[in-house]
């Protein structure tokens, strides 16, 4: 039997004799030789019986007898030489890996430990090996402190005014700086800009003589213990400037007087409260508003004092000071014990819809003596209004500034 040439031909017998309309050219031309496959080409496998029964359909003849291999069709791109492939859409830009990671995504969060009540008595006595988990009321008291305790670029003054007296301004006015002081970790001061003998300086224990004008009055301030040796600090860590107690003195704290100790403060204290007087027409007020960030205006729940607030904001509307009281917190303070025949949410209803906020303080019998304020004295309910003034207050700190 004659090699025919190809791989396999062992396999099937004789090669098949060539098809009629070639037989002239194949006696005339000599049998071409099959080229020799490739070594890196796997060897076909043998057809199925499926494949076998199949009709196969043979490719076209060559013009050398071989046949050709079928071929994928073209693409467009190759089919007309010269054409760009359509450029592919440039992926979105991709945020680095190790930037989008946060630390808390590979941690296994665990419940917070409780602060009080029988969840911490239960926590404890298991050794911490049982933890029923924070209460309601301490989540909501972390979220409290974590509003007061934003930071502040620069430093941010709060002025707290009323124009009637016996309304509890200067104790608004200590119990919202010390709870700033005991809440943030950095300096916080009130200033007694109350030009007929302010008592602000008698509602934490004094530690000094000093008073405003003896700060003004001292050519060594250089850094902050300068400062300090002309206030008195409470427990809470909030700091306050007197205003002068001597009668006999004739000048009143005056505008430029303000000015002075303002720029003094604000490089070494990030909150300034300013205890104001009762008066709007004295020349302090006219400092006190140009420079102050918030306003919180002190009411109580009386038909006198509700209106003397009214009058408050009328008075500065109509002197283009229209931003703050937009802006303003409303404290309507129940300064005093007994019952109360004004219909609060009607008086709240008053002031809402001119102010940001409105917000009540309770009746606190601590505050009622007039002596020095310490927040651990006061009532459950009073710290809790004192730490949602302070929050609400504390929005203001990323709004922009005057």
């Amino acid at each position: 039997m004659p090699d025919v040439g190809y791989p396999g031909a062992q396999n099937f017998g004789s090669a098949p004799a060539d098809p009629p309309w070639l037989a002239g050219r194949a006696r005339a031309e000599p049998p071409v030789a099959a080229q020799a496959p490739d070594a890196q080409t796997p060897a076909r496998h043998a057809p199925s019986v499926t494949e076998a029964a199949a009709p196969l359909k043979s490719p076209a003849p060559s013009a050398l007898g071989k046949t050709q291999a079928p071929t994928e069709p073209a693409s467009p791109a190759a089919a007309r030489p010269g054409t760009r492939a359509p450029a592919r859409p440039s992926p979105e830009p991709r945020t680095p890996a190790h930037q989008q990671l946060s630390d808390l995504d590979l941690l296994q969060r665990s419940k917070r430990p409780p602060s009080g009540g029988w969840r911490r008595a239960v926590h404890v006595a298991s050794g911490r090996l049982i933890n029923p988990g924070e209460s309601r009321a301490d989540a909501a008291h972390r979220e409290l402190v974590a509003r007061i305790d934003q930071p502040i670029r620069g430093d941010y003054r709060i002025a707290v005014l009323s124009l009637k007296g016996g309304v509890g301004k200067t104790t608004t006015t200590i119990g919202l700086g010390s709870t700033f002081a005991s809440v943030r970790g950095d300096r916080v001061i009130a200033v007694d800009a109350n030009p007929d003998l302010g008592t602000l300086g008698q509602r934490v224990r004094s530690q000094t003589t000093s008073t405003a004008r003896g700060l003004l009055e001292d050519p060594r301030i250089r850094r902050y213990s300068d400062v300090r040796a002309h206030t008195s600090q409470a427990r809470s860590r909030l700091e306050v400037i007197a205003s002068e107690k001597d009668p006999a003195v004739s000048e009143a704290f005056s505008e430029q007087n303000y000015r002075s100790v303002l720029r003094i403060l604000q490089s070494y204290y990030n909150i300034v409260l300013t205890d104001c007087g009762t008066g709007l027409m004295h020349s302090a007020m006219a400092g006190v508003l140009d420079t102050a960030d918030s306003l919180v205006l002190v009411t109580s729940p009386a038909i006198d004092g509700a209106r003397s607030a009214l009058a408050t904001l009328d008075w500065l509307e109509h002197h283009d000071r229209g931003d703050l009281v937009e802006g303003c917190v409303v404290v309507i303070n129940s300064a005093g014990r007994g019952s109360n025949a004004v219909k609060m949410p009607r008086l709240q209803e008053l002031f809402a819809g001119r102010c940001r906020v409105v917000h009540t303080i309770p009746f606190d019998p601590h505050l009622a003596e007039g002596s020095e304020v310490d927040l651990d004295l006061l009532g459950r309910g009073t710290r809790r209004a004192f730490l949602e003034l302070a929050a609400v207050v504390a929005e203001g700190f990323s709004l922009p500034r005057r």
